[in-house]
């Protein structure tokens, strides 16, 4: 196995760092006041908002199939970073213009934020699976330095993650709707310094051991991919899909829209644009190619069986983790006490917390793990064990708003608490499961299953809308599986009843899913 000559890193990796940390910063300062946008500058509804934003989410996980597509076999991991990042602050500048107009301009306002939006599915879906791709290639095989470069890297995702909400919260979330543009504004800033970070370093550090520059174009790659116009055609395309879409799924087109129930919770459907058609489809599709074909063995195949079995159980754990974006951005919003005396928190700061305890957890995590040596539990009664810790805090905070009435506000210590759980929760499955699914998966179909585990975070995205709209609001009666919301206490208690069963069934599949692994 190779050894570092070094202890130091290249200098590759803190561009890549840097490029990362500032899109992070860009796209969660932007998540962190969305739905507070929707529902206090555009007025839309909570129910609306909720569904909307699922849908939002639910593009984003989906959008990468695409560009990671397209960078393998056209255009290269830099220039798709590039193309990506630009079409991405573009979206934030377009929704700056749609945070400048609401009041005066209600019709080309809505317009302009479902282009943004649409910008930004399309940008993401360029930039996100490219970056972290590079960094391994930083280093020769078997380099000791490899582990520790991800763990900088996943620091630097998880500053911007922790210092968007923050700032943009700061800029954006001052009780006046007319100030929301600035959070755009900043999140479209931040997207463009990742992307002259891009531009003005990683051809001269981004290098693999031999000192080729890493990212550059396929090497079979046609040159008509990327002529500049048959470029700008290609990426107006994705948009004005990705636009169109998030418009035609948020029911406001009204072209053939009927509904159907899910779990007691109503799904609009308009035609074939469906996201939740989109995603099943897409499910049964891979499920199909992987499982009839002969060149797999009754072993891979069963090591197959594991990925989609994980794979169904983290969409319970992130429709839960994801309200964070939604409904608990409400709650920290309307019901909990942020007045300091000095200072008011804005409830868009709460969306730090995940992502400034991911900094400080990650380690003991990774330092447990090791701790357990041959007493480590195996990966999926380590994703169980994330499911019991995301239920936990739920019922953290269910106890928090017990017996509250209406109108009172509670401590910010029943977030911070739940919060801290959900963390450690989302370590003990998020990077597990990635791991699983890249060690499990036939070499022949190691992507197409990796789009498997996206698929069920973008639908599980999606679902996070759904139950959002199931947030308490007075004078609206809701109900899902005949179990009655009627305040915050009942709202929580179905996140704990859901992911607690999904957690004990996970736990008693664990002994089977690991005999499958080691076969």
């Amino acid at each position: 196995m190779a050894q570092s000559n070094s202890a130091s890193h290249p200098k590759g990796l803190y561009v890549l760092f840097a490029t990362e940390m500032w899109e992070r910063f860009n796209y969660y300062g932007m998540r962190a006041i969305l739905v507070l946008f929707m529902t206090k500058a555009l007025l839309f509804s909570k129910e609306f908002s909720s569904h909307l934003y699922g849908g939002y989410t639910s593009l984003i996980y989906l959008s990468p199939l695409i560009g990671g597509f397209i960078a393998d076999r056209y255009w290269g991991n830099q220039r798709s970073i590039i193309t990506g990042g630009l079409i991405m602050a573009l979206g934030e500048f377009i929704l700056y213009f749609c945070g400048s107009t609401y009041a005066d301009n209600s019709a080309l306002s809505q317009m302009l934020f479902f282009t943004g939006l649409g910008f930004m599915i399309a940008g993401n879906g360029f930039f996100k699976p490219n970056i972290s791709a590079l960094v391994g290639q930083l280093y020769p095989k078997g380099d000791s330095r490899t582990d520790s470069a991800y763990t900088i890297f996943y620091m630097g995702i998880n500053m911007g993650g922790a210092l968007g909400p923050f700032i943009c919260g700061l800029v954006g979330d001052t009780g006046n709707p007319a100030d929301f543009k600035w959070a755009f504004l900043a999140g479209g800033i931040g997207m463009l310094i990742s992307v002259v970070i891009q531009i003005l370093y990683h051809k001269k550090f981004v290098k693999d051991p031999d000192g080729k520059t890493l990212g550059m174009e396929p090497v079979n790659s046609p040159t008509l991919s990327r002529n500049a116009i048959v470029m700008t055609i290609g990426m107006l395309v994705l948009i004005l899909v990705s636009t169109g879409m998030l418009y035609l799924d948020s029911g406001l087109a009204n072209i053939n829209h009927v509904s159907f129930h899910i779990m007691g919770i109503e799904i609009g459907t308009a035609m074939f644009t469906n996201l939740v058609f989109l995603l099943v489809t897409s499910i049964v599709i891979i499920a199909f190619i992987v499982f009839t074909d002969k060149t797999l063995n009754s072993i891979e195949k069963s090591k197959v069986v594991v990925i989609f079995t994980v794979s169904f159980f983290v969409i319970f754990f992130w429709s839960a983790f994801e309200q964070a974006g939604a409904s608990l951005t409400f709650f920290a919003d309307e019901q909990t006490n942020r007045d300091l005396g000095f200072f008011v928190v804005p409830a868009s700061f709460f969306q730090s917390l995940n992502s400034a305890f991911v900094v400080g957890f990650a380690p003991l995590m990774a330092w447990l793990w090791v701790k357990l040596g041959k007493n480590n539990p195996s990966s999926p009664t380590k994703m169980a064990l994330g499911l019991f810790l995301l239920a936990l805090g739920y019922l953290w905070i269910a106890f928090g708003v017990k017996d509250v009435h209406p109108g009172i506000k509670v401590s910010m210590i029943w977030l911070l608490g739940m919060y801290a759980l959900h963390t450690i929760g989302e370590l003990c499955l998020s990077p597990i499961g990635l791991s699983l699914v890249n060690k499990l998966a036939p070499i022949k179909f190691a992507s197409m299953l990796m789009a498997v585990w996206f698929t069920a975070n973008a639908f599980a995205n999606y679902l996070a809308g759904a139950l959002s709209k199931l947030y308490p609001e007075a004078g609206k009666s809701k109900n899902i599986l005949g179990f009655g919301i009627e305040n915050n206490f009942d709202f929580f208690i179905m996140f704990v009843i859901m992911s607690g069963l999904a957690s004990l069934i996970l736990f008693f599949l664990s002994r089977k899913l690991q005999s499958l692994m080691k076969q």
